[in-house]
């Protein structure tokens, strides 16, 4: 947002307007982050609940119909081993994963703070040629 004071914000050329307008858009949608953030996290959180109790209501049925059908339901050691070594490696690839993606939001999120940095730079620099332009085309009075 734009450090000029209110006062000169209130005049009526081209650049404050447009700076007043640019401030205003900046700030409405720097306060409409943390509840899209809010509501994402919500709807993730209630897919998951729903997701399991799905699988649990299932796992439940199965079970019932399995035992009133006189199915016999006891798996041998080397299934039993096969599915727990299954399940621990996809919880190691998932959390992998997970670091991998948050690796690369981390390291997104330096790349966009030095490119902002890198613009301050750049716009302080065309500010000093700038400057040194029209002091050179400046007629001095003697």
């Amino acid at each position: 947002m734009s450090t000029e004071t209110t006062t000169t914000r209130n005049t009526k050329d081209v650049f404050s307007v447009y700076q007043q307008n640019v401030d205003k858009l900046f700030n409405g949608i720097k306060q409409s982050v943390p509840h899209y953030h809010q509501s994402i996290t919500n709807v993730q959180q209630e897919y998951l609940q729903a997701y399991e109790n799905i699988v649990d209501s299932t796992i439940t049925l199965q079970r019932e119909y399995a035992k009133k059908a006189g199915i016999a339901t006891t798996l041998p050691e080397a299934t039993l081993k096969v599915i727990h070594d299954t399940t621990e490696e996809f919880i190691k690839a998932t959390s992998i994963q997970n670091q991998v993606a948050i690796a690369t939001i981390d390291a997104t999120q330096q790349n966009i703070k030095t490119f902002n940095d890198n613009a301050k730079s750049f716009a302080d620099l065309n500010r000093n040629i700038l400057q040194s332009w029209i002091s050179v085309f400046t007629t001095k009075n003697n």
